[in-house]
């Protein structure tokens, strides 16, 4: 790290190099520490009130005895409505977690509910099938391992001619996948990816829906990079399969584009790309020119209406770009020439503005994004100045300690491409708005503050007489004895003073 300490000041292009080094170094250890975030959850199927027994009364805790009895009316029932209606009292304490793990422990119980599974009882069938769902939901791994004797009927019925059939066992599969190892390691070898992969042709969108929610709680497993995602057996991997293609295809905007469908598998096409393991196959397919598009699609949404619910699709959406562009295999590929640079730029504006009003704790994935096009892209950084967005930029630095940081981040991709970009940044407000994030009590903030105004400095000296004449030295001084920041505070001192 270059300290000044000596008074002489090194080349340009030797300060600008260890400015961009720092910087990868830190936006680095962001993706990984954004890559090990997961939000496996779980979901629940109900089509009546929670808890409501039949005749208004509240379903109880079951024990030992109960449970038999539902089971064996249910099995043995002489009426086709009475066996039906113990399998529902059933399911309605299978809702307590005290029932689940009685029931679990009895004997025999398992088996006569999958017996009731594998009927030829439609209704029959289905209410059994609801019992597993519940099951399924049990934040005990054992409970999930229990349903095991289950799972390969599950998966057979997904090939099935009832959607809301398919969708609950694909539910159930998805809450099954994120409890247990033990389950993973039994529905990998019966066909898990295949029978996806057969699901998503489906004209369903509620079976969709729930295809994807299954396939992400699979592609978020802690094993998915080295056994889901790749495997041994094509078989078994999803990027041998045809998943990759047919998730792009459901991204794709236009008027078959279906909202809850389209989020589900961005969030699974987000897992993929995280794990590392073939971004190129993807960006090779276009992933990067459809996830565009579908970025101006939804900016173009947020213009017509105030409530899209599109915030749910941004996320995932933002960071499969953001991800993308940061493959080597994109300038391999022409990955940068997959996005329009002045309409991605306008588009991204729009949705920044859009999550400042509506949902500000998005900004951030905006602004990764942001950074990412313009770290390595001149022609980007000209969009930016060309639409005068230095200022609506500028605008976001109160927001919060991170999106201030992030701002601070794309000023620098900027100003680093030389002196006809940072004579396009001053004179104007950038300088007065540096002055005042110098003032914040974050450090991360002060020295993203430091690098922009040094990388300033270098290109524009005459900024430097502007940052004396607004007390910017008096405000520095007060950082001069931070130990993260006293060296940068140095150098630039004496960039100021020796300009």
């Amino acid at each position: 790290m270059w300290s000044g300490r000596q008074g002489r000041l090194r080349p340009v292009g030797c300060v600008v190099e260890e400015l961009r080094c720092r910087r990868r170094e830190r936006e680095a250890a962001l993706r990984k520490a954004r890559r090990e975030q997961q939000l496996i959850s779980k979901r629940l199927l109900r089509d009546d009130a929670p808890e409501e027994a039949e005749g208004g009364c509240v379903a109880v805790i079951l024990g030992e005895t109960e449970i038999q009895q539902f089971l064996r009316l249910a099995q043995r029932g002489t009426e086709e409505k009475e066996r039906e209606r113990a399998l529902v009292s059933l399911r309605r304490g299978l809702q307590h977690p005290e029932t689940q793990q009685t029931f679990i422990w009895l004997e025999g119980s398992m088996r006569t509910l999958v017996g009731l599974l594998t009927s030829n009882r439609a209704l029959l069938q289905l209410e059994a099938a609801r019992c597993l769902h519940e099951l399924s939901h049990s934040e005990q791994s054992a409970v999930a391992e229990a349903c095991l004797p289950a799972t390969s009927y599950l998966l057979t019925y997904l090939s099935g001619h009832s959607s809301d059939f398919i969708e609950l066992c694909l539910y159930t599969l998805g809450n099954l996948i994120v409890e247990s190892e033990a389950v993973r390691r039994q529905l990998l070898p019966q066909g898990i990816v295949p029978a996806l992969a057969a699901c998503i042709q489906s004209p369903h969108l509620t079976v969709l829906e729930a295809l994807g929610y299954a396939l992400s709680q699979l592609l978020q497993v802690k094993e998915a990079p080295e056994m889901i995602i790749p495997s041994p057996s094509a078989d078994s991997s999803v990027l041998d399969s045809t998943l990759p293609e047919h998730i792009l295809r459901l991204l794709q905007p236009g008027p078959k584009l279906n909202l809850g469908v389209a989020v589900e598998f961005a969030w699974c096409l987000h897992y993929i790309i995280c794990s590392q393991v073939n971004n190129a196959l993807l960006i090779s397919h276009g992933g990067l020119s459809t996830l565009g598009l579908l970025l101006l699609d939804m900016a173009g949404a947020v213009q017509r209406t105030e409530d899209a619910g599109l915030e749910l699709l941004a996320c995932p959406v933002l960071r499969c770009v953001s991800n993308l562009l940061t493959e080597a295999a994109v300038e391999v590929l022409g990955g940068q020439n997959q996005l329009e640079d002045d309409r991605v730029v306008a588009a991204l504006f729009i949705l920044l503005q859009f999550f400042l009003q509506k949902q500000p704790s998005l900004l951030p994935e905006g602004l990764w994004l942001l950074n990412n096009l313009t770290a390595n892209s001149p022609s980007f950084c000209t969009s930016l100045l060309s639409m005068d967005l230095i200022e609506p930029l500028l605008q976001l630095l109160p927001v919060s300690n991170v999106v201030s940081q992030l701002v601070l981040t794309v000023l620098c991709n900027v100003a680093e491409k030389g002196p006809a970009y940072c004579q396009r940044l001053w004179p104007g407000p950038l300088l007065s708005c540096l002055i005042g994030t110098l003032a914040f009590p974050d450090i991360e903030v002060v020295g993203q503050s430091l690098e922009l105004l040094q990388l300033l400095f270098l290109y524009r000296p005459e900024a430097a007489e502007d940052f004396l004449q607004q007390s910017g030295l008096q405000v520095m001084e007060r950082h001069k004895e931070e130990a993260q920041l006293q060296d940068r505070v140095h150098a630039l001192q004496q960039l100021a003073l020796h300009r």
